[in-house]
């Protein structure tokens, strides 16, 4: 099982076997989401190990993000050091994410607002510790959060995503979950074995099945829904056609465990 990792400016990544971590690290502002930190997770998105099925991304420190950097958003100069990638927006940052065709788990390890709520819901699951909390801050400052609130708006009601926006204020982890933020909050002494053990587990699915079924989630959520039945129908028939989807129904009937190909 090889372990790898790149170094970066402002994110650490470490892969190991199926799974990668991704960790936000400038734990002493908080983890902000600048244009250098957009960019260095695309590259590390983008730039995965073969081997790499399942992404897991985190917070160094007591906070999964704080939200936008704003010293970047006053113009203030980023003083990054050398990095591998370039700087990205958040509209970068999210359309490589729902393109990926690998799952990425947010593994929310203390507060996430404003653009760190935003990038925890871009992730296609997420499992936070119960002592979090969540909120879009932004109004607070006379700001808006306009692109998050495109990802806001897909997970949870348009009541609740607006409430959320018009009063800033933070919300707890068994909320969140209530609401559909986060697909459930757990005790912070179990949030690490939890993730691990749903990144483990969608390890093992078929990775060309997942990559399909991803980017066929993502593309139908904004179609008519006429449309979107006939684009799935489509993508089914494309599902149906890998060799893994044959080897899947074969481990069934021969009741064994399969051997997935990727294609």
């Amino acid at each position: 099982m090889r372990r790898m990792s790149t170094p970066y400016s402002t994110i650490l990544y470490q892969a190991e076997g199926p799974v990668a971590r991704i960790t936000l690290n400038r734990p002493d502002k908080r983890n902000p989401i600048g244009p250098l930190t957009a960019g260095e997770i695309i590259h590390a998105l983008e730039n995965r190990a073969p081997e790499t099925r399942v992404f897991v991304l985190t917070g160094a420190g007591k906070v999964f993000s704080a939200g936008g950097d704003l010293s970047q958003m006053a113009g203030a100069a980023g003083g990054a050091a050398a990095s591998p990638a370039q700087p990205a927006s958040l509209v970068d940052l999210f359309r490589t994410m729902h393109e990926l065709g690998a799952p990425i788990i947010a593994m929310v390890n203390g507060h996430a607002l404003a653009g760190g709520l935003g990038l925890m819901v871009a992730c296609d699951l997420a499992i936070a510790s119960d002592e979090a909390t969540f909120g879009t801050t932004e109004i607070q400052l006379g700001l808006w959060p306009m692109m998050i609130s495109a990802e806001i708006a897909r997970s949870v009601g348009r009541k609740a995503a607006l409430e959320l926006m018009l009063t800033g204020r933070r919300i707890p982890a068994a909320e969140a979950a209530r609401i559909g933020l986060i697909n459930r909050a757990v005790p912070a002494a179990s949030l690490e074995s939890e993730t691990m053990a749903l990144a483990a587990e969608l390890a093992e699915k078929s990775p060309a099945t997942l990559a399909l079924g991803l980017r066929a989630f993502y593309r139908a959520a904004d179609m008519e829904l006429l449309p979107a039945l006939r684009f799935l129908e489509g993508e089914l028939g494309r599902v149906l056609a890998l060799e893994d989807a044959a080897e899947g129904i074969s481990a069934f009937l021969q009741k064994r465990k399969p051997e997935w190909k990727g294609r």
